[in-house]
């Protein structure tokens, strides 16, 4: 095993990393790959992307997985922290020849134990829906490429919705479509619903309805991921002219924008209660935004190459609170609570408002996120309220510990709703305050010296009351994208795959292709001086700059996944190999027997059981060399309490 420690060779793979919950270990028994295990040759392919569903199993193991290597795509039982992957038996594979795809997403809302629902990009721009339990092709959308010749990018269902998705080409183009609808035999004409700064939306003009539903023009470039808010009625989208751009998703207006350092932007992901938005791209850094004030509120330095992925860990985000007969339940339960699903998430969300209502009570959150990158490092990141909340005015901080005594924030033109407090809190919108200074009253303009450096950042629960969302996007849209009728638009150009990753971005470059949110009123191009050191992209030293609680070398290949589990996390490489780390205290002792049998001897099947209390017996059938079967496998069978004569139930 690979240790941790300093003083090893810088890249050396590790297996185990240590942060404050205690130690993540890979578990090499639940990896996942192509059946045969052999890396996978990645040059000129699309990256390996992972999904996962819960199709509500009465066995209790309803977690199915679904990656795509090359022009590969697979469709397993996810057997996590407990079970070894059994690679022989995919529930679907399918290999496409012409086109890779290139992401994918499943619908929760539809899942079951007979039948998914799975959404597939390619990279000729085409859409498959499938079913992979039944092994069935639903349909095929942009079949012909009329709509969009150029690879999809991102493809989502929208929250709450049984039937819309919402699919990203590298054209910078996003489409609206209703499963239930035909994409027609020409190619479809465009009328104008929304201009704004660099972005256009038009609705389909045709006698009858048919897809694309809306088409969203957005700005230069490829748009390389896109993102809904925890609620779903915003949209949080990464271009590769280096801009993030939020929509109100409903009403499809802009609602803030940020740039990047330099370079295209390549990821995005929202926190559970939808207050910050952390973004990395072709800068190496990660960014955190906020979505209440729409400013950038720290950056992270971590990584030495481009960020391919950021995710929040939404069962690590914690709370505390001096007065726990005030909370509906433990941290614990917290914890509990934040899943991926839209429900479960707007659960989350309203007690963090509920929480960030009350009155004179210390309250502290920390969000936790991770991010993985080309140079085959993973990092973690803390939130913590030393950073979400540097520049409070002196009169209003306390410590440390309860800079969250406040009640109703409001900042700059981000509306706050009552708190039920006699005061509210101004925070300043100039990321160079800082109400730590000494001092009576800071200065708008002036740098604190020294800038906070963390590697941990708080959230502030009193930062969003107004940040309460509801759901109505299906009958909204649909009721909307009747009325409207068509503008004909010139196809942009499609790039190249690997234009549009291209390493040499230099400023001159990338600000020939960026707006700049305060002064554009139709489409424009700005050199850097316009964009650096503004609230759109504030300048290095304006701005916190976080360290990384972890930063590890875990792959031979580029990273392209990282998925957050409630015991475990999931990442992948290039390789096409997807693995499995799991969360501290979460491996039990058939995942300890497993990795000793696979290196000492030779298994036909193992089995197990799991009491309420998380006792585990174990059952096993297994050969192994003579000497050490008599000199260790008494003590090991007394050890794990292994019952040789009663197996439980099929590991493997």
């Amino acid at each position: 095993m690979a240790a941790e420690g300093g003083g090893k060779e810088m890249n050396e793979i590790k297996t185990q990393f240590t942060t404050r919950e205690g130690v993540y270990k890979l578990l090499t028994h639940s990896e996942y790959s192509r059946p045969n295990r052999v890396p996978f040759n990645s040059q000129g392919s699309n990256p390996v992307k992972v999904s996962f569903v819960n199709v509500n199993d009465q066995s209790g193991n309803g977690d199915r997985i679904c990656f795509n290597v090359g022009r590969e795509l697979y469709f397993y039982i996810y057997k996590g922290v407990r079970k070894a992957a059994d690679l022989s038996k995919p529930i679907d594979k399918r290999i496409y020849k012409g086109t890779q795809p290139t992401c994918h997403d499943f619908n929760h809302l539809t899942a079951t134990a007979e039948s998914v629902s799975l959404l597939v990009g390619f990279s000729a721009g085409q859409v498959q829906l499938i079913d992979p339990i039944k092994k069935e092709t639903s349909k095929l959308f942009n079949e012909e490429r009329l709509i969009d010749k150029s690879r999809v990018t991102c493809v989502k269902w929208v929250p709450g919705s049984e039937s819309l998705f919402l699919v990203a080409h590298s054209s910078g183009n996003m489409y609206l479509y209703n499963v239930e609808h035909t994409c027609g035999t020409t190619a479809p004409h465009y009328q104008v619903l929304k201009q704004g700064e660099n972005y256009a939306v038009h609705t389909c003009k045709s006698k009858s309805t048919r897809n694309p539903l809306l088409k969203w023009t957005v700005g230069e470039g490829a748009l390389n991921e896109f993102a809904f808010s925890p609620d779903g009625k915003f949209l949080a989208c990464v271009s590769q002219d280096g801009f993030l751009r939020v929509f109100n998703f409903d009403s499809v207006e802009l609602h803030g924008t940020m740039k990047s350092y330099f370079g295209g932007l390549l990821c995005v992901c929202w926190s559970p209660d939808g207050k910050y938005i952390v973004a990395g791209g072709e800068d190496d850094l990660v960014t955190v935004w906020s979505f209440l004030d729409c400013r950038v509120i720290a950056r992270g330095h971590g990584h030495k190459s481009w960020v391919s992925v950021v995710a929040f860990d939404h069962y690590t985000t914690s709370v505390e609170e001096s007065d726990p007969m005030e909370l509906s339940g433990s941290d614990e339960d917290f914890q509990d609570q934040i899943h991926f699903d839209r429900d479960r998430a707007n659960s989350t969300q309203s007690r963090l408002s509920k929480r960030n209502s009350t009155d004179s009570r210390p309250v502290s959150v920390t969000y936790r996120f991770g991010s993985v990158g080309q140079d085959t490092q993973l990092c973690l990141w803390d939130l913590t309220e030393d950073i979400l909340f540097p520049h409070l005015p002196l009169s209003r901080t306390r410590t440390h510990t309860n800079v969250m005594n406040a009640t109703n924030p409001s900042s700059g033109g981000s509306g706050g709703g009552g708190g039920g407090g006699s005061s509210s809190i101004v925070i300043s919108n100039n990321p160079g305050t800082n109400g730590n200074n000494s001092g009576g009253s800071t200065p708008g303009n002036s740098l604190p010296t020294p800038l906070p450096r963390s590697n941990s950042l708080p959230h502030s629960a009193a930062a969003a009351a107004a940040n309460s969302k509801s759901v109505a996007m299906d009958g909204a849209i649909a009721s909307g994208v009747s009325k409207f009728a068509t503008l004909s638009l010139h196809d942009r150009k499609e790039r190249h795959h690997e234009k549009d990753h291209k390493r040499n971005h230099s400023m001159g470059h990338i600000s020939s292709k960026s707006s700049d949110k305060l002064n554009l009123l139709a489409k424009t191009k700005t050199d850097p001086a316009k964009t650096l050191g503004t609230t759109l992209c504030p300048r290095m030293e304006d701005v916190p700059l976080l360290e990384p609680l972890i930063c590890k070398k875990i792959a031979h290949e580029r990273l392209t996944v990282l998925i957050f589990l409630e015991d475990c996390i999931v990442t992948a490489c290039q390789e096409g190999f997807i693995c499995t780390w799991a969360r501290p205290g979460k491996v039990g002792c058939c995942s300890a027997l497993f990795a000793l049998m696979r290196s000492s001897g030779s298994y036909s099947s193992i089995w197990y059981r799991s009491d309420r209390l998380g006792a585990e017996q174990c059952g096993i059938s297994w050969e192994m060399p003579q000497p050490f079967r008599e000199g260790k496998s008494k003590r090991i069978a007394r050890d794990l309490s292994i019952n040789r004569d009663r197996p439980l139930r099929a590991l493997e």
